[in-house]
């Protein structure tokens, strides 16, 4: 690159094409011309490189757009003033892009305005989504000491088939699952994939089929040709709008659904996931945090009793195991990718203690359900699939 320094060169051409067009800093062909001609002796690529940098600074996130551009980037981390992090292959590397401290003002900016969000001293937290579907998260001084924290996950855009994240045996067993109508959480630490899991048993779904799914950030790809897809809103700034994943629950019940797919279960909006369960919308597919299966139940369980209702912990535990049938637990290994490392089925009623019983490990399958499929229709699994 020329001895002038990159960034006192994007904003140099920036201020001059702004002052003669509000609009031409988005334009690529304009802002090439700019660069050439008030820089003459630049290569090529050099031209190229700095009309990317104006024109990304102009019309989107600014240093952002090229690393966003990699696709085997899956997380942007910006930590305040200096380098830019990102998550490759699972493994967190620091990248030769680095912010001052308007820059990331100015990210933030970007990324909450248009959505009628604010990120401030008053309201210094905040999560949005960029149009590509990518999940991201605010956090502002006074809550951030050094600075604005951004951070960017990203969704890949090639479709990962359930054979990819099982062991052996699995695959076939999540299938049969999901066509009996089986209903399954998937449980996991944060990363672990199970979002990833949960598209791939999604499209196992049939086709016909109407789904509604329900999410507090639109995440699930789901290909099918009937899908309504429900995301939960936050207050706006002047603290009214908000639309909380349990309302989008209850709704979901009165839109004709065959299959209900809720993202993720984090509070009182699990009471009316298993209302759903046990009243008829069998084949529900969600998420929660937690280091296994039985943890899965126990979260579970203080979920429900944050709904306020007083209810007995007997019947929560009632209604757990008539609703839910199949946990998956699934985790990301070395290397970044990630891998079911366990089901388990839920016992109804539950046999000297144990609430859930082992079904598959890291290494395989190992047994069967015993429960019957909710579907009769749908044949009894098949020993073979076992190790």
């Amino acid at each position: 690159m020329p001895p002038e320094p990159h960034e006192v060169m994007v904003e140099a051409v920036h201020r001059r094409l702004l002052a003669r067009d509000p609009t031409a800093a988005a334009d690529r062909t304009r802002v090439a011309a700019e660069v050439r001609g008030s820089h003459p002796l630049l290569s090529d690529a050099d031209v190229a490189a700095l009309a990317d940098a104006v024109t990304a600074r102009a019309a989107g996130l600014g240093p952002l757009e090229p690393i966003l551009a990699d696709a085997a980037v899956t997380e942007v981390m910006v930590n305040g003033a200096g380098p830019i992090w990102v998550e490759r292959a699972g493994r967190l590397e620091p990248t030769e892009v680095h912010l001052a401290r308007r820059d990331v003002d100015l990210l933030v900016e970007r990324i909450v305005g248009p959505l009628g969000l604010r990120a401030d001293r008053t309201s210094p937290i905040a999560d949005a989504r960029l149009p590509d579907g990518s999940r991201v998260n605010v956090v502002v001084p006074p809550l951030a000491i050094d600075g604005p924290c951004v951070t960017i996950r990203r969704f890949g855009a090639r479709r990962i088939p359930l054979g990819e994240l099982c062991p052996p045996g699995v695959a076939p067993l999540l299938e049969w699952a999901v066509r009996a109508r089986a209903n399954l959480i998937v449980s996991g630490g944060t990363g672990a994939g199970k979002t990833t899991l949960l598209n791939a048993l999604a499209a196992v779904l049939p086709a016909h089929e109407r789904i509604v799914t329900v999410e507090d950030t639109a995440e699930l790809r789901l290909h099918h040709d009937h899908v309504v897809r429900l995301e939960g809103r936050p207050a706006t700034a002047d603290g009214i709008g908000s639309a909380e994943i349990r309302d989008l629950v209850r709704n979901a019940l009165r839109m004709r659904p065959d299959r209900i797919v809720v993202g993720e279960v984090r509070g009182a909006e699990a009471l009316d996931m298993l209302w759903a369960m046990n009243t008829g919308h069998e084949g529900s597919l969600s998420t929660c945090h937690a280091n296994s299966p039985a943890d899965a139940l126990r979260r579970l369980e203080i979920m429900v009793l944050s709904a306020g209702l007083e209810l007995p912990l007997a019947a929560v535990r009632d209604q757990m195991t008539s609703a839910l049938d199949l946990v998956v637990q699934v985790t990301r290994v070395a290397g970044g990718s990630r891998r079911v490392v366990g089901v388990s089925e839920v016992l109804d009623p539950p046999a000297m203690g144990a609430r859930v019983r082992a079904l598959a490990g890291p290494t395989g399958l190992h047994d069967l359900p015993a429960r019957p499929p909710r579907l009769a229709a749908v044949p009894a699994p098949d020993p073979a699939w076992c190790r």
